[in-house]
């Protein structure tokens, strides 16, 4: 028998070809709450995936947060149906709310103040949201938590 030294592949399995990307898809879902109504239904169906089979796994995979809090979420989509995802943790707004214990931020920032968080509060929200930030230290990554602050009209005291 003669083998052929010009087909090195001849008789493996190829490996797996990489799945062409259809498209990115970026949402904000209340953690374990995704259901197929607005905004998630119209975004995936747009891309002909599967919407129940993600509200399935977002809820599974967000089951152990505190239900309600805003998880942004990044969809993959592929041209074979398929999809994945990855959440991130809550956007800094809402962290500063709830450090700041108030509903809302102030409706005229600048002029009246909503509320007021620590220079901790700031620090620990740094920290939490760093792998989400495009920063490389927490002292640049605590600057852009109070600038997220002061324009919520939000005091940031010593």
């Amino acid at each position: 028998m003669v083998w052929n030294n010009h087909e090195p592949n001849r008789g493996m399995k190829m490996a797996k070809t990489k799945k062409k990307i259809l498209g990115l898809i970026k949402l904000q879902i209340p953690a374990g709450k995704a259901n197929p109504s607005p905004p998630v239904g119209p975004a995936l169906g747009q891309k002909g995936l599967n919407i129940m089979e993600f509200c399935k796994a977002f809820n599974a995979a967000t089951q152990k947060m505190e239900p309600g809090v805003p998880v942004p979420v990044v969809i993959t989509a592929f041209e074979d149906k398929s999809f994945t995802f990855e959440t991130k943790l809550p956007p800094v707004s809402y962290l500063i709310k709830k450090a700041a214990g108030v509903k809302s931020a102030s409706k005229e920032p600048g002029k009246t103040v909503a509320g007021q968080i620590t220079m901790a509060q700031v620090k620990e929200i740094a920290e939490t949201k760093m792998p989400d930030l495009n920063c490389s230290t927490v002292e640049s990554a605590m600057n852009m938590v109070k600038g997220q602050a002061v324009s919520m009209g939000i005091k940031v005291v010593e």
